[in-house]
């Protein structure tokens, strides 16, 4: 199926689950609704912290034009989450009923779209082999503020043999629109995460003998920041679940 075809299904609630694996060839992205007085600002943080946060497109109205056309960002994710003063009150699969003009939505790269690259050159994606959303953490690295935005980066992790992981860190340091190299090869306490066998998002990762977690920034950092700026009313995707644009894989590639 195309992106659109997909974004129909999704539209529908016929595709409810995580879209790792899914239009392969395709970016996806990550998505976050807020108030317009808040606007300006997170563009500017998006701007200051590009590793976890890749902007491809600011949505003012429901339909987006750069990534996709016409697509409908209240309808054609497969969950979403919505925060209120900080605090995560609600999952939902349409969120039409939200829509107001003093919204703008913000669309930001994910890692899925250079899994691809990985794949093509004989990498194993762990969490698409398995079937599981991508685990992902909170760390301690800290991003740079703007206006009421600040906090720490969530990273998502891949493990590969040492050798693999080296591999895996010159493909992605191509692919800067949607997050580029990792920030973080092994020694997972250095970036605050205690237990690696237990994701604060996603699922838990299956580490097998001889291999080591790698991370990227992560496009669920927003949320994290969000949490903490507890701002009044804000949707974002469900981790995992994301936004299936009309754009090449290839044409984000440095």
């Amino acid at each position: 199926m195309s992106p659109k075809e997909l974004r129909e299904k999704i539209a529908k609630g016929e595709i409810r689950e995580q879209t790792s694996g899914v239009a392969l060839g395709y970016a996806q992205a990550n998505l976050v609704i807020l108030p317009k007085e808040y606007a300006k600002d997170f563009e500017t943080f998006c701007m200051l912290n590009p590793k976890p946060c890749p902007l491809l497109e600011i949505v003012h109205g429901k339909f987006t034009q750069k990534i996709a056309k016409n697509a409908n960002i209240y309808t054609d994710i497969p969950k979403y989450f919505i925060y209120e003063n900080g605090v995560k009150t609600k999952e939902a699969y349409d969120v039409s009923e939200y829509y107001s003009d003093d919204l703008v939505g913000f669309l930001l790269g994910c890692s899925f779209s250079f899994e691809e690259a990985l794949l093509e050159n004989g990498l194993e994606i762990r969490h698409i082999s398995h079937k599981r959303n991508v685990p992902m953490y909170k760390t301690n690295i800290a991003c740079k503020s703007a206006g009421v935005f600040s906090g720490e980066m969530v990273v998502s992790m891949r493990p590969f043999t040492p050798n693999d992981a080296k591999k895996a860190s010159e493909i992605t340091a191509n692919y800067p629109l949607v997050h580029g190299a990792p920030v973080q090869i092994d020694n997972a306490k250095e970036i605050g995460i205690n237990d690696i066998l237990k994701a604060d998002f996603g699922d838990d990762p299956i580490i097998k003998e001889g291999e080591i977690p790698v991370f990227w920034a992560c496009g669920v950092t927003p949320q994290n920041v969000i949490m903490k700026a507890k701002l009044p009313f804000v949707i974002t995707h469900a981790p995992g679940h994301m936004f299936i644009s009309d754009i090449l894989n290839s044409s984000l590639k440095s």
